[in-house]
């Protein structure tokens, strides 16, 4: 079980009393809390920042300061001859244009 000091105590029950008065607002709207829960997280949160001892947040994860090892890549592959590349692509590009002629024939 998580232990908190003195000072995370003396908060929560300060924001609890002031969620009772109907004083207490929250820090990015400034609406008016409500809620019990969101009361103590206020109250912990303050004493966080001032320093009392307070377990970290549920959802905090410490990053490890160990750096992973980059991860290698592979050689590149090296490309064919030009020739025979730009032979098959020009044949394409001219079979693409012929396909697109003739559909444009047919919706006029």
């Amino acid at each position: 079980m998580a232990t908190y000091g003195k000072k995370a105590s003396d908060k929560v029950e300060k924001t609890m009393h002031e969620r009772k008065q109907g004083t207490l607002k929250s820090g990015g709207s400034g609406k008016k809390v409500t809620s019990k829960k969101q009361a103590m997280a206020i109250g912990l949160s303050e004493a966080r920042k001032e320093g009392g001892k307070v377990p970290a947040k549920k959802g905090a994860v410490k990053k490890s300061s160990t750096k992973k090892a980059p991860a290698k890549k592979a050689p590149a592959k090296k490309s064919s001859t030009g020739k025979t590349s730009a032979k098959t692509s020009s044949r394409k590009t001219a079979a693409k244009k012929t396909a697109r002629k003739s559909t444009a024939k047919r919706s006029s």
